[in-house]
């Protein structure tokens, strides 16, 4: 599994020492920032799986940083705070921190609970990719991560051909006449091309099919269009 990246965030440079030791003995990578507008700089130029945000900064405080982060993000955000009242953990956790540590803490009680927000995150992408994952006959399609596998082995679709198999996918039992894959591939009104959608049928094909010539997943009706069967299933 790989190394899970944490951005600490925080103008206290002796706590991120602290914590870098203990970062480095659970293998982590550790990122540092002493104010939210340096923690957006780095969220949105690198891969970042956890944030631990101080809240009281110069600039950019925690809250603001983390109701910013939140306008695009789910990261796991686990606030610290010298101010242990409730109403601040209740500000913190209402606009979208996930927990809430109050200074001084123990590193080993912080720790467990980074992991906990690191299983629950990779919990929820887990059935996220579920989701969105569909296996017909040898073919795993994964739509939120535009992949194809065929075996097992992964294959590269551009972008069109992607499509045309979603399309079709999304669409399993109902024939689709060609003007209508042309419009909805091709994002533009059918002028006759039947051509096109023939040739991208046939390349696609020629990648997920045992035997092209044969074809068992993407099916001909002639004089109509073309479709997937809906009781296809997945080969074990």
């Amino acid at each position: 599994m790989a190394e899970s990246t944490i951005l600490m965030v925080d103008d206290e440079a002796e706590i991120i020492q602290l914590m870098s030791i203990y970062f480095n003995n659970e293998g982590y990578k550790l990122l540092q920032a002493s104010n939210g507008v340096e923690a957006l700089e780095i969220l949105n130029s690198q891969h970042i799986d956890l944030i631990v945000l101080d809240l009281m900064m110069p600039g950019m405080d925690g809250l603001q940083a983390c109701m910013k982060i939140r306008e695009t993000s789910p990261i796991p955000i686990i606030m610290l705070s010298a101010k242990g009242e409730y109403i601040h953990k209740i500000t913190a956790l209402s606009i979208g921190a996930d927990d809430y540590v109050t200074k001084p803490f123990n590193p080993l009680e912080l720790i467990a609970r980074i992991k906990s927000q690191l299983r629950r995150m990779n919990q929820f992408n887990a059935i996220t990719a579920k989701a969105n994952e569909i296996h017909i006959e040898n073919l795993i399609i994964n739509f939120a991560s535009h992949t194809v596998k065929v075996d097992q082995q992964e294959i590269k679709l551009p972008p069109r051909q992607f499509a045309l198999l979603r399309l079709l996918v999304v669409n399993r039992g109902t024939v689709l006449s060609m003007d209508r894959i042309y419009e909805e591939v091709w994002n533009e009104p059918f002028m006759e091309s039947k051509n096109s959608v023939m040739v991208h049928i046939r390349k696609l094909r020629e990648k997920i099919e045992p035997n092209p010539r044969e074809p068992r997943i993407i099916k001909t009706v002639w004089g109509v269009g073309y479709k997937i069967e809906s009781d296809l299933k997945s080969k074990e």
